[in-house]
This record gives C-alpha cells, sequence and structure tokens, in this order.
C-alpha cells in the first residue's frame, strides 16, 4: 500500500447530484434507488452543498426505511434542500493522497469528501471507497 496513492484512484466518477432547485423528494429517490448516502449540491459544476441520506432523515420527523416506496411530500416539501444541506464542506484535490483523505474524514467526522479540481466538481471519495481499498489490499 502506497502512502502516496491519489484519491482520484478510488473516487466515484459516475455522479448523482442536485441542484437546490430540486425537492427533497426528488433527493429521497435517488437515495434509494441508486442506494448511496451522499450527494453533492451542484450550481451548474460547482459544489455548493452535500446532502446526506441523514440529513434528509432528520427532517422526516419519522424513520423512512430504505425499503420504503412511499414519501412524506408534505413533510419533504416544507423543507428545501438549501435548508437541509451541509453548506461549510471541505473539497479536496484529486491529487490529494488516499492517506490523506482517510485522515481528513477521521478528523472531521465526515463521510464523503467531494473532489474538485478548477472550481468543479470532478468526484466523491467516502469511507466506503476507503474500506474497499484496504481490504482489497490485505
Amino acid at each position: 500500500m502506497r502512502k502516496e496513492e491519489p484519491i482520484s484512484r478510488i473516487m466515484a466518477t459516475d455522479l448523482v447530484t442536485l441542484c437546490v432547485t430540486d425537492n427533497l423528494v426528488t433527493a429521497e429517490k435517488l437515495f434509494i434507488e441508486k442506494k448511496i448516502k451522499h450527494i453533492p449540491v451542484v450550481k451548474e459544476k460547482e459544489i455548493i452543498g452535500m446532502l446526506s441520506y441523514t440529513d434528509l432523515q432528520r427532517v422526516s420527523y419519522s424513520d423512512v426505511s430504505e425499503d420504503e416506496k412511499s414519501i412524506d411530500s408534505f413533510v419533504y416539501n416544507t423543507f428545501t434542500i438549501e435548508q437541509v444541506m451541509a453548506k461549510n464542506i471541505i473539497a479536496v484535490p484529486p491529487y490529494t493522497s488516499i492517506k490523506d483523505a482517510g485522515e481528513l474524514l477521521t478528523k472531521k467526522g465526515f463521510h464523503a469528501l467531494p473532489v474538485v479540481e478548477d472550481s468543479e466538481l470532478v468526484g466523491i471519495v467516502t469511507t466506503r471507497d476507503l474500506v474497499k481499498y484496504l481490504v482489497a489490499k490485505l
């Protein structure tokens, strides 16, 4: 395992994103259909926030399971993506080492890091990506 390996080797590049004009019903459907836990919120190709499935569940006032197909539209239409998303995000460039990304995720308690190059979202790296990488190296 090389400490200098860049996160570009393990980051997801087939990105699912949201716009602030999308609604939480759309976000819920994407989380369930794509089986993901984090969605970058973009304005054109620039990241402006991050929405997690946990954020969505916090505003739902009930335990919505991943198996449930019905969505409480009233609750989700009460809030906007902009109100629910994390705005103070930390993004990293694709040449950031896997080790540094792992340390950042650990220290900050994040579960996903957007990867940005020239102000454009180019990927996302999650704790799941790091675990897969480590398991493959063992």
